[in-house]
């Protein structure tokens, strides 16, 4: 009986060598897999050095034109329906509009009671009946006054302003503390100052893309290069959308490091020592120093500058950078090297760390055959 169970524990002791549990895959499995000369893996596998580090930081940022596309020159004071306007009439001779009890004289001009622009378009306007003015800016809404009121008033001069402006408006949403409708003018039409006018973004500008939507068209870029490049603060037209969308930056860590974590970049630039720095380091029992790795989709002119064959995928052209933390060299190159969003840091096991929990398996296992051939002889006894 005690042999059977010893033999027993021994099959599963030997099964398990195989199934033993990991944080992930091995540092050789990942070179297994990697892209050579002699076959396509999945990824290309590159041994960052300082000088790749330098090459890295030498290729252009990615290029964000898509908002400037959207600047639009069309003029901003364009009369719709819903607006109020204020009408003043100058009349030299004083006649009609002097006697009115609804108007209000100044210097001369006979200010008109606030007048809507109806559904039609138009207002309405004393001894001349309703004048159309919908689509007109406020000098021509002027002249269309003044056309109408010729004959009835000797040498009228009008002046249309729009006191109220609700058609020359967009709709602002998202990440912003006063989402809603903004209105637009001839010295506040650019997007930032709309955003301003909101009450401002409620998150950091480093995590969120700016979109204007307009006609079935999209255009979006970062709101950090929005805020520094002036091409991209574009002017805006009625009855655009802008949305404020939320793409928190972030990175993944797991393995050997004393701390796993899914961890937020902050404003402004983060280096690989940083960022190991903020999630504890590398577990001193555990970690393999000699191959730190990173996995990240890299922009095709990126890989193509650094020689990379590697074909793209939808999302990028997939590296694994990998980092010899046991050399000196490795820690000014890990303060060289810029984190992206989305970068994946992975510590593998040592061979030792591997071996140290094989054998606490093992010992396990054959404590557990010598308490059965213990109990086994007494049981006899």
């Amino acid at each position: 009986m005690t042999r059977t169970a010893a033999s027993l524990l021994i099959v599963a002791l030997l099964a398990g060598c195989s199934t033993l549990p990991r944080d992930g895959p091995s540092g050789r499995s990942v070179v297994r897999a990697a892209s050579s000369p002699e076959r396509a893996g999945d990824y290309a596998l590159v041994e960052l050095n300082f000088e790749l580090s330098e090459r890295l930081k030498a290729v252009p940022s990615p290029s964000f034109s898509t908002l400037a596309l959207a600047s639009s020159d069309k003029p901003i004071d364009i009369i719709g329906v819903g607006d109020t306007l204020a009408v003043s009439v100058f009349e030299p001779g004083g006649g009609l509009f002097s006697g009115m009890g609804t108007t209000t004289a100044t210097s001369g001009a006979q200010m008109l009671p606030p007048l809507v622009v109806n559904r039609s378009g138009g207002v309405p306007i004393p001894f001349a009946g309703e004048v159309n003015v919908q689509g007109m800016t406020p000098s021509e809404a002027s002249a269309a006054v003044r056309r109408a009121l010729i004959g009835k008033v000797a040498n009228p001069q009008v002046i249309v302003t729009i006191a109220s402006n609700a058609s020359n408006s967009v709709t602002i949403l998202g990440e912003v503390r006063n989402p809603g409708r903004q209105p637009l003018s001839v010295n506040n039409n650019r997007i930032l100052d709309v955003i301003a006018a909101a009450g401002g973004p409620s998150r950091s500008l480093y995590d969120i893309e700016v979109r204007v939507q307009r006609e079935g068209q999209t255009y979006a870029a970062p709101m950090s290069i929005v805020t520094t490049e002036f091409n991209e603060n574009v002017r805006l037209q009625r009855g655009d959308q802008i949305n404020l969308i939320y793409k928190p930056r972030r990175f993944s860590s797991f393995g050997a490091f004393n701390a796993v974590a899914r961890s937020e970049l902050p404003s402004g630039p983060l280096t690989l020592a940083e960022a190991l720095s903020g999630v504890g380091g590398l577990d001193s029992n555990l970690a393999n120093a000699q191959s730190v790795l990173l996995f990240r989709f890299e922009r095709p002119e990126v890989a193509e500058a650094l020689g990379i064959q590697q074909p793209a995928t939808s999302r990028g052209v997939p590296v694994v950078y990998r980092l010899n933390l046991n050399e000196g060299q490795g820690f000014f190159v890990a303060s060289n090297f810029q984190m992206q969003p989305d970068d994946v840091i992975y510590a593998p096991r040592a061979g030792a760390a591997e071996m140290r929990k094989f054998f606490e398996f093992v010992q396990s296992v054959t404590r557990v055959v010598y308490d059965v051939s213990v109990t086994s002889t007494l049981n006899l006894d």
